[in-house]
């Protein structure tokens, strides 16, 4: 194991969020093997962004006795396990501008989910039709959001709109929906850059980072907030 990955067992002690297995880049192999070996040790575990080939492979683990399932249109992939986190008495808004950012507005949900952060969700409520969003955030207000992640597309206004209307932090996720000049995100993420309200950002398509950030935001609006139970290295 130690040959290609080294299992960060304490992640969640030390900083309240467990360590999130990226798939991309790893081959079948390997990812199957850092999730038995995670599973030996009694640990559950979350996989992020599985290819086709790799979820068939993890399938045929899972015949084996490997205990995972799919979310989020089997972008994210559930290792059965104490992630070592404590629910969080904190509700964050999922806010996405078109149909084609809710991929990875349902990736970021499923992660919250996993790390107990109650979530509220608005679809579809981008600037090309303004009313749609005052009804959406009018509903999602009532629940007191710690934190608002809003995905989009193409010119990435929406989370700016939306930091000019509530009060709760920001984060923008440009995702990589539009063509030609400045496409697949490159102007979403330049706009969100330059945002004229108070917004934090993220690269694009940058789902995980997304939820990790409100995950920590909502920890600070719990009534528990987190401590660190391990010194730092341990």
């Amino acid at each position: 194991m130690d040959r290609y990955a080294r299992i960060d067992h304490a992640r969640a002690r030390r900083i309240g969020v467990p360590e999130i297995v990226l798939a991309e880049g790893k081959s079948d192999e390997h990812l199957a093997g850092i999730l038995w070996e995670l599973q030996r040790r009694g640990l559950g575990a979350l996989v992020s962004r599985p290819t086709p080939r790799q979820l068939r492979r993890l399938e045929r683990e899972a015949r084996k006795g490997l205990r995972v399932r799919s979310s989020a249109g089997k972008r994210v992939v559930r290792l059965s396990g104490p992630l070592g986190v404590e629910p969080i008495d904190a509700t964050v808004a999922l806010v996405a501008a078109g149909t084609s950012d809710v991929p990875l507005a349902e990736e970021s949900h499923a992660i919250l989910v996993e790390l107990g952060v109650r979530c509220v969700t608005a679809y579809d409520v981008g600037v090309a039709g303004l009313h749609r969003l005052v009804r959406a955030l009018r509903v999602l207000e009532r629940r007191s959001p710690a934190a608002y992640v809003v995905f989009a597309g193409r010119e990435g206004a929406l989370p700016t709109v939306v930091s000019g209307l509530v009060a709760a932090p920001v984060l923008g996720v440009p995702v990589s929906v539009g063509y030609g000049r400045g496409g697949q995100g490159e102007a979403a993420l330049n706009a969100m850059l330059q945002s004229c309200a108070p917004i934090a950002v993220v690269n694009i398509d940058a789902a995980v980072p997304a939820a990790l950030w409100a995950a920590r935001v909502a920890r600070q609006r719990s009534r528990a907030p987190f401590r660190a139970r391990g010194s730092f290295g341990r």
